[in-house]
């Protein structure tokens, strides 16, 4: 199972793909989380300790390691470097949980951007096909990080969306990409529901959609996120309807 987590900035999506990790770790499952948003929340989320966070750098960072993939110098870039090492050495365990932290892919214009954007790619791709551990990606709202090649692993993207209309734009139009990507099962999650108003709302704007879930806003969340130290992760934590939505997943056949 190879699941995208997307959705408009602040939608809490970061707090879905933190919930639907543990959640499949309580299950049995085996994880690999993938932090693919530049704001890099994930770890946070999660609960991982914050001083080793802090110690991980994000794979864009590693300009030595880039390199040394990328060996041939010049203009040539080796498209396909190995990158098995990568994973074991940068990446945090905590029981069935491995964490992955990418960083923002460079742009046109930026030194070595072509080796560097390589690289995430090989990593991704060994993550997405060649693993067998289930995988939780949380992008950006652009799902910058997948193109062609890495989106043939994702088997489910999840677009998460608040019961707004910039919130629904948004979603939509990360369905659209995901589309073009031909990623095989789209699915919609509302989040931050506080009223039957809401609810109706995402439902009359996402008719026809597969939603799997309405989760209600929570003062829990709130909190935890304003928490300096948010290290560890408590089961009592977990969004109202979370659990419904991994069942849901789970029974879906979407496990490899």
């Amino acid at each position: 199972m190879k699941i995208a987590v997307s959705g408009k900035g602040g939608a809490g999506k970061s707090t879905i793909a933190a919930n639907l990790i543990h959640c499949l770790a309580a299950r049995g499952v085996s994880v690999f989380a993938v932090d693919a948003d530049p704001d890099a929340n994930l770890g946070f989320t999660l609960g991982l300790d914050p001083e080793k966070l802090a110690g991980l750098p994000p794979l864009i960072e590693l300009h030595q390691e880039i390199m040394e993939k990328n060996q041939g110098g010049g203009l040539l870039v080796n498209l396909t470097p190995e990158v098995d090492d990568v994973l074991e050495n940068y990446s945090l365990q905590e029981g069935p949980i491995k964490f992955l932290k990418m960083g923002a892919l460079k742009q046109g214009g930026s030194a070595c951007y072509c080796k560097e954007n390589s690289f995430l790619n090989a990593v991704l791709t060994n993550v997405l096909l060649d693993r067998p551990e289930a995988v939780v990606l949380d992008m950006s709202a652009g799902i910058e990080h997948l193109t062609r090649g890495t989106a043939r692993g994702v088997n489910l993207m999840l677009v998460v969306t608040e019961p707004t209309g910039a919130g629904v734009n948004t979603a939509l139009a990360v369905e659209r990409l995901a589309r073009d990507l031909d990623i095989p099962e789209i699915a919609f999650i509302g989040n931050k529901i506080r009223s039957e108003e809401d609810r109706n709302f995402l439902a009359a704007s996402l008719l026809g959609k597969r939603i799997l879930g309405m989760l209600p806003f929570s003062d829990a969340v709130l909190q935890r996120a304003r928490s300096v130290q948010a290290a560890g992760f408590n089961s009592d934590v977990l969004l109202p309807g979370i659990e419904d939505i991994c069942d849901q997943i789970i029974g879906g056949g979407l496990i490899l």
